[in-house]
């Protein structure tokens, strides 16, 4: 695959090179000789479809879980957030340990690797939030949560320049990934100054369905703003905001 480095960028097909613009430039490649019907069809091909059927449930997976906290998502990503994550589904699913080669799926796999996920590698949230956090999931209760003790925000809370206060977000979500559905619930503060003044113990509690079988996952995300005139702006657009999977139970 190469890399196009003239002045006028291409998009299409000439003969039998493809020009196109990904997320890592503009390309040229060389076109697959290989027809959709014969790869859906020709035995030797068998090996191919198992692989991309299992791949593109792997991708509806990631989608549902992007999709269903996009609200925080959006505010706390990288550019490569959505192959980063598909990729961990990939890996959740070949975790399956029953279902046949082709058949495997995300809800027989091993969801619990997902946890520790950070959705923006930019900014990992044990480097912003340094102040420690207990993490209970009580799946009988259908609750879920983290307890910080008092801390200073201004020792404990990493924040980039200009920003002068921050909020601190409790996510919990419970996903049906064969029905594509998913369940949330969140809890978070307002936006509290960055400061060296002592906060109080703060508790967040989220509550999702008792004793539920799906695999439960708590996100904490952290946000930071810059406050004019009363009025609250983000920073380069969320580039210094975290987002993580502090826990992931499967419930198998």
């Amino acid at each position: 695959m190469a890399k196009q480095k003239s002045i006028v960028k291409l998009e299409g097909k000439i003969g039998d090179i493809v020009f196109s613009k990904t997320a890592d430039g503009y390309i040229a490649r060389e076109a697959s000789p290989l027809s959709g019907k014969r790869i859906a069809t020709d035995p030797s091909f068998q090996r191919t479809r198992e692989n991309m059927s299992e791949f593109g449930r792997a991708g509806k997976a990631a989608k549902l879980v992007r999709n269903s906290i996009s609200s925080w998502v959006d505010n706390a990503k990288d550019a490569k957030l959505s192959s980063r994550l598909t990729r961990l589904m990939v890996a959740v699913l070949k975790a399956d340990k029953t279902s046949k080669r082709g058949q495997r799926n995300v809800i027989d796999g091993e969801t619990a690797l997902l946890e520790g996920f950070e959705f923006n590698v930019n900014a990992p949230l044990d480097a912003t939030l340094i102040a420690p956090f207990a993490v209970a999931v009580d799946r009988v209760a259908g609750t879920a949560g983290i307890t910080l003790q008092a801390f200073k925000p201004e020792e404990k809370v990493k924040a980039p320049d200009g920003a002068t206060h921050y909020k601190i977000s409790v996510i919990a979500a419970e996903f049906d990934f064969e029905a594509q559905k998913g369940m949330v619930a969140s809890q978070e503060t307002e936006f509290l100054p960055w400061d060296n003044t002592l906060t109080a113990p703060l508790t967040f509690i989220v509550n999702l369905t008792a004793n539920s079988t799906k695999p439960i996952f708590l996100f904490v995300g952290i946000q930071f703003t810059q406050e004019v005139n009363g009025e609250f702006y983000s920073l380069k657009n969320g580039s210094f905001n975290a987002l993580k999977v502090v826990a992931a139970d499967s419930g198998n």
